[in-house]
């Protein structure tokens, strides 16, 4: 069976290789994505059909999660996990950024609500949004 990455690539479109490098989970959400602005490469804007090449610096946006990644090997194939993060470095200051934030998050504890609205609750709901 083939490598999942195939050294001999010089370049791949930016949607295929955020799928096979895990970032999401089909290609269509990575175009998506891409669409909506929440991918940078090399600082500047990006389309599905970007070229990605070795040593490409990406801005990843994922909901709160803010990424940055240097692309170390190119893939058009998914593998398996361990084999898609030798895609791709995340930068020092990435890391510690997204530490930061997860730590703040569970202190301040907005996770997510405890439980779902009871019928209390969504009584109240209802009176707050009618007296508006």
């Amino acid at each position: 069976m083939p490598s999942p990455h195939t050294p001999d690539l010089n370049e791949v479109r930016a949607d295929v290789w955020l799928w096979a490098a895990r970032f999401f989970k089909t290609r269509s959400l990575a175009k998506q994505a891409i669409d909506g602005g929440k991918i940078d490469v090399n600082d500047a804007g990006c389309k599905p059909a970007k070229a990605l090449h070795v040593g490409d610096m990406l801005r990843i946006t994922r909901g709160e999660e803010r990424l940055e990644v240097e692309v170390l090997t190119l893939s058009e194939r998914r593998g398996p996990a361990s084999v898609a993060q030798a895609l791709y470095r995340e930068t020092e200051v990435s890391r510690e950024a997204r530490e930061v934030v997860r730590e703040q998050r569970r202190l301040t504890g907005t996770n997510a609500p405890a439980r779902r609205p009871d019928k209390q609750d969504r009584r109240e709901l209802r009176r707050l949004k009618d007296s508006s």
